[in-house]
């Protein structure tokens, strides 16, 4: 049983750039993982106009494993460079985690 818990983040492109530099500006923080996705939504106000066409928005979801004591830390590190309420964030309990070597 693991005791990590998964730290996911969405968010516009726009503000990978701060989010990454902030994160890895934090030597206590763990690595990520990032992904490229497209998410729909109910509010096309800050949509491009072929965003609002395919009913679609850009976005970039990070995961990150935590220790849960980490959660705070990572939460505050970017609170302090990108506080803006397009962020979205959650936390999940992991099962089980492991590498296959």
């Amino acid at each position: 049983m693991s005791t990590l818990i998964r730290l996911t983040l969405v968010f516009s492109p726009e503000l990978e750039s701060s989010i990454i530099e902030a994160l890895s500006a934090n030597p206590g923080l763990p690595g990520y993982t990032l992904l490229h996705a497209e998410g729909h939504t109910h509010d096309f106000q800050r949509a491009s106009p072929s965003e609002q066409v395919r009913g679609r928005v850009q976005r970039r979801v990070l995961w990150m494993l935590l220790e849960p004591a980490q959660l705070d830390v990572a939460l505050d590190t970017l609170r302090a460079i990108v506080a803006t309420q397009e962020v979205r964030w959650w936390s999940e309990p992991v099962l089980n985690a492991g590498r296959l070597t």
